[in-house]
């Protein structure tokens, strides 16, 4: 099936697919966190100035000081509104996204967070709907004057409505809002909110989750109190770090041997997204990030602490960095509190829950299985991700963009590891990363996202090609990735190969390509043989990258060992009946051509 007919059949099967209430929750939940994730530098700046010069601070500054109230109230509102009008219609709803933005500030007394998020889209789609209709109707060279124009009236029409209705009516239902979660704070039930946030972050609404909800409302409780709670519910780095702990100390097979670095990326770097599949692996585990997730808030409401902005990402670092002073003992207290129930419940899990021995890989994509067969999306979803054949070769692909629910943390973490593994093989094709809600409806262009983001990002760019993965740091999936779009030569070399004699493989049935210290290259020759051969209709083989002191442990009889002169050359004088073939280049796709491949 040609790429073109597979996109279109693809487009066709999820068009026709009805929507999930999951979907809708995490496309309204992106829209939001859109608005702030951009602008997260910000919230972040004035969170130090607060911390640093405020008058009970650590570096008292009245002159500094004099930035706080003006960025809270004008410059952080603002902001959003402009992001929020930028993501329905570009630059000129940003631009009537502020200024009606402005009316709403001006015309009440608090922060207008929510109220910026709620004009800035609004006015956005406005001014869509002005331009859709009369768009063909501007006679030509007046379409400069017309825009502007348009632009400046509804502006100042919605500045209006803002100070007169919008600005109070947000004030009022901040008020009501305030109230309500000052009742629950002071009535101990906080805590009571991880046994929601938690599940839902493992269905990747965590973005939706903390920067949609707990953010807009713990700015406004900082405005009041100087600091709040609020940003600690959803980001406590212990409650993920015990589980991983958990999996390195107990787990088994690649579980055990990849929590370690997901540990220090999620503890040290903020990046929650690495513990997901983790649980989604095991489900039971949900039960070690809840448990962690409701000792952490309720330490941190016991010693009344809170940090005085948003910690993105929610690394120990960036909760320490925002953590005003005479909190940090409450603070760490809270995050080491989760860290050990969730490693105790999640060791507990490990040690009873016997039942799936399996590998990490196996299990994280059985689990997806069953969730997209839940949904209806086995047939697609197994073109997109399973089947190698459909990813499309490098001659075909303009660019890869990595797309996420905000474009940032894990996208970008993913982005710049493939970038580094095409940069090893000469492969110059751009790569970038984006929120799912930017991208482009553009051909020619390879869009990786995880599988429960793709269905929406195939909506976002229909035309695009789409690839999913379960972790964005799964080294082995790129080096999958890449073998296929490599599998035919995007230049015809001439390879020369020190064996003059051709090699049939038809008594073959193990093809290793064996590696010293680093599995990347071999892994995708692996893939890119494995695809030449199912191209050549041969039997079925086993090839696949294994490290060079487990041939120790394998009958090598009916066994092919592919690697360059040296290495080949070592293992001959170890295993002196070993048959092997000479491939310098193990990217070269002719070099097999000898093979019968």
């Amino acid at each position: 099936m040609s790429e073109a007919s597979s996109n279109m059949t693809n487009q066709e099967m999820y068009s026709n697919k009805k929507v999930s209430m999951k979907t809708r929750i995490q496309k309204f939940g992106s829209y939001l966190s859109s608005m702030i994730m951009p602008n997260i530098g910000a919230f972040i700046a004035w969170g130090i100035i607060t911390a640093l010069f405020l008058a009970t601070g650590w570096l008292p500054n009245e002159e500094l000081a004099q930035m706080i109230d003006p960025m809270k109230n004008y410059l952080l509102p603002l902001l959003i509104a402009y992001s929020g009008g930028s993501l329905v219609h570009g630059q000129r709803g940003a631009v009537v996204g502020a200024i009606g933005t402005m009316g709403v500030i001006v015309g009440s007394e608090i922060p207008m967070f929510l109220g910026a998020m709620l004009m800035g889209p609004f006015a956005g789609w406005l001014l869509k709907k002005f331009d859709n209709k009369f768009a063909d109707s501007i006679p030509q060279g007046f379409e400069m004057l017309v825009n502007n124009f348009s632009s400046g009236i509804l502006g100042f029409i919605l500045a209006v409505l803002g100070y007169y209705f919008v600005g109070p009516m947000i004030g009022a239902i901040t008020d009501i809002a305030s109230i309500g979660i000052q009742a629950i704070i002071s009535d101990g039930f906080l805590p009571l909110a991880n046994v929601i946030t938690e599940p839902a972050k493992v269905i990747f609404l965590n973005n939706a989750v903390n920067h949609g909800i707990f953010t807009p409302l713990g700015a406004q409780q900082a405005q009041e109190a100087g600091k709040s709670i609020l940003y600690l519910v959803s980001i406590n780095p212990g409650v993920g770090g015990g589980m991983l702990l958990a999996y390195m100390l107990f787990g088994n097979g690649s579980a055990k041997s990849s929590a370690p670095g997901a540990f220090i990326i999620q503890f040290f770097g903020g990046i929650h997204e690495m513990y997901f599949p983790y649980v989604l692996m095991k489900p039971l585990m949900v039960l070690a990030v809840i448990g962690g997730g409701v000792t952490g808030t309720a330490i941190f409401q016991l010693f009344d602490v809170g940090l005085v902005g948003p910690a993105s990402p929610g690394s120990i670092i960036s909760v320490v960095a925002m953590t005003p002073p005479g909190d940090l003992l409450g603070i760490l207290l809270g995050v080491f509190g989760a860290f050990l129930v969730s490693f105790s419940i999640g060791v507990a899990i490990l040690k009873f829950d016997r039942s799936e021995a399996k590998d990490f890989e196996a299990s994280k994509n059985a689990v997806q299985q069953e969730k997209r067969a839940s949904k209806g999306q086995t047939t697609v979803s197994s073109q997109i991700t399973e089947n190698v054949s459909d990813i499309p070769k490098a001659e075909n692909v303009h660019k890869i963009i990595f797309a996420c629910d905000a474009g940032m943390g894990s996208s970008a973490m993913g982005a710049s590891l493939l970038r580094k593994k095409a940069k090893e093989i000469n492969l110059n094709i751009p790569i970038s990363n984006s929120a799912i809600n930017n991208l482009k409806d553009e051909s020619g262009t390879l869009v990786i996202s995880q599988y429960e983001l793709t269905p929406r990002a195939r909506r976002q760019s229909p035309s695009g090609m789409h690839v999913s993965v379960d972790n964005f740091l799964d080294g082995d999936r790129y080096d999958e990735i890449l073998g296929a779009m490599l599998s035919k030569p995007i230049e015809e070399k001439q390879t020369t190969n020190s064996l003059e004699t051709s090699h049939s493989i038809e008594a073959i049935q193990y093809i290793y390509f064996p590696y010293e210290n680093k599995v990347g290259k071999t892994t995708m020759a692996a893939s890119l043989l494995r695809n030449k051969l199912k191209e050549t209709d041969s039997k079925d083989i086993t090839v696949k990258a294994i490290a060079i002191e487990e041939l120790a442990n394998l009958d090598l009889m009916h066994t092919l060992v592919i690697g360059n002169q040296n290495m080949v050359q070592s293992l001959q004088d170890l295993y002196p009946d070993l048959t092997s073939f000479v491939v310098e280049d193990l990217l070269e796709a002719r070099a097999y051509d000898q093979l019968g491949a």
